[in-house]
Order: C-alpha cells, then sequence, then structure tokens
C-alpha cells in the first residue's frame, strides 16, 4: 500500500482497522528512501569541500565563481534536505502507528484510546511525529502517547542565509591560518542537519 492510500486510509478509518502489515511494508519503503537521500546529500557536501579547497590562495574572481558553484550544490543539498525531513515524519509516524496497533488491547483499556479515538487524524498523526515509540515498553508508551497530546503543535521554517558572504569569510581565516579547512567545515556542510534528524530514529 501506497503512503498516500495509507493516509487516506487512515483519515477515514480509526486506528483499530489499520492493517499492520501495510503499516511495516511503508515502513521499510520510507527508510530505504531516507537512506538514498542520505547519500546523495553526502556525495553534495564531498563535492562541495572540494570546490572550497580550490578556492584557497586564488583570486577574488575564482572564489567568488566557486562561491556561486558551491551555492548551486548547497541548494540542492538544501531541496534534499527537506525531503529527508518530509519523509522522517512520515517514517516517525508509520513507526510510531506500529506501536500503536502492537498495544492496541492494552491500550483500549486505559483513557488514553479515548483520546487517540476523538483526536481527528491531523492532530494525532502530529502528535506522533514529535516522539519516538519504538523499543519501548507499555508504560513508557503510554506515557509518551499522554505527554505528546498534551504538547503544542508548532511548525519550523528555516530562514534564508547568506552564503557568499560566509564562504568569503571563511576562506579568508583559511589563508589567514586562523582556521583550517576541516574547521569551517561545519560552515558549508548540512551534515549536523541531517545527523539530527537520524538520531531522532535511532532507538
Amino acid at each position: 500500500m501506497a503512503l498516500k492510500d495509507l493516509m487516506d486510509s487512515f483519515k477515514k478509518n480509526p486506528v483499530d482497522k489499520l492493517n499492520t502489515r501495510d503499516l511495516q511494508e511503508e515502513e521499510i519503503r520510507l527508510k530505504n528512501r531516507m537512506e538514498r537521500i542520505r547519500k546523495d546529500i553526502n556525495r553534495i557536501e564531498k563535492d562541495k569541500k572540494q570546490k572550497f579547497q580550490e578556492g584557497v590562495g586564488s583570486d577574488l574572481m575564482k572564489k567568488k565563481m566557486l562561491a556561486q558553484e558551491i551555492k548551486q550544490m548547497d541548494t540542492e543539498a538544501r531541496l534534499k534536505l527537506k525531503n529527508f525531513t518530509t519523509i522522517n515524519k512520515q517514517y516517525m509516524f508509520v513507526s510510531n502507528l506500529i506501536v500503536v496497533k502492537k498495544y492496541e488491547q492494552d491500550l483500549k483499556k486505559n483513557k488514553i484510546w479515548d483520546k487517540i479515538s476523538e483526536i481527528g487524524p491531523e492532530n494525532f498523526e502530529s502528535a506522533l511525529i514529535k516522539t519516538s515509540l519504538t523499543g519501548k515498553d507499555f508504560e513508557e508508551v503510554l506515557n509518551d502517547l499522554n505527554r505528546v497530546f498534551e504538547m503544542d503543535i508548532t511548525d519550523f521554517e528555516a530562514g534564508e542565509d547568506e552564503a557568499e558572504s560566509q564562504l568569503l569569510d571563511a576562506w579568508s581565516s583559511v589563508e589567514s591560518g586562523a582556521m583550517d579547512v576541516d574547521e569551517v567545515e561545519q560552515t558549508l556542510s548540512l551534515e549536523k542537519s541531517l545527523e539530527k534528524e537520524r538520531e531522532e530514529n535511532e532507538f
């Protein structure tokens, strides 16, 4: 079952009508997609670092040309990271739904099931994205579900960066000996953002 069909089914049917096997198959598909995107981002980051190294000691015109190339690579990587983040949220939702299904009978004996049954599909999806239930026992799952249902749902949008200015400053720092190429890698790389997403997936 494709994710769209799965989500349509979730919006039309209560949780207890969802098929666990369909959820597990979708979980695997989403995990594989995230891994492919992660590899693409790592490749782009290596290319960006190589371009930056080419600029060390170059004249200003060369640096500006390289800066434009790096900015284009950065845009591509950020688009992939945005896609990764979207898929990661879907993955978290599906993985947590699997756990809810696992403890379905126990949850039905608790008031938390009333919240699950009454909350709208979009709000339930948002709540499940904010936690990680995989690998936890029933009491931990119950506590986490109670906690996320009390949380405010907020969205996050990243602001614009000043890529060329940062790159020129970084080159200046390397050429003056204040920093080396490895130290400025954080300025160039989206790896930390991606790593944060991956850590949220590790159980």
